[in-house]
């Protein structure tokens, strides 16, 4: 069963619909592209993938252990290859929580769920990722 219905819009924009639930989300091409640069790029939305599964995987690891998350918070940049092919060549992610109640071992356990969640192990090993965490 799909999960996911991707149309073309016209004028290099996209619709995808999460069967599910019927959330939808536009994308367009960036203006260094030939796009209107006026939603996401396809791009823009795998390194929001990144930084939504790291904070999601961090969530189920607090939640397993009392650990308040609330507040947390992630500045994304996307940064593309100079030379061709035209692709993502670093994602710098920078979190930020104040006010939490982990441990410092407890810190180390959500980095390291961070760092090793679904997307993170599913994007190409040449795609940098560089994670710091301010807790």
């Amino acid at each position: 069963m799909s999960h996911i219905k991707s149309s073309y819009l016209g004028e290099l924009r996209t619709e995808d619909i999460h069967l599910k639930s019927s959330n939808r989300i536009i994308t367009d091409a960036p203006t260094d592209n030939h796009g209107k640069g006026e939603a996401f790029s396809p791009t823009d939305l795998v390194c929001a993938a990144l930084s939504s599964c790291m904070i999601t995987i961090m969530g189920i690891r607090a939640n397993k252990h009392q650990i308040t998350l609330e507040g947390l918070e992630a500045e994304v940049t996307k940064i593309m290859s100079a030379t061709p092919p035209r692709q993502i060549s670093k994602i710098r992610i920078n979190f930020t929580l104040q006010g939490t109640n982990a441990t410092p071992d407890q810190i180390n356990m959500l980095k390291e769920a961070a760092l090793t969640c679904p997307v993170a192990l599913s994007i190409n090993p040449t795609i940098e990722q560089d994670v710091s965490f301010d807790f």
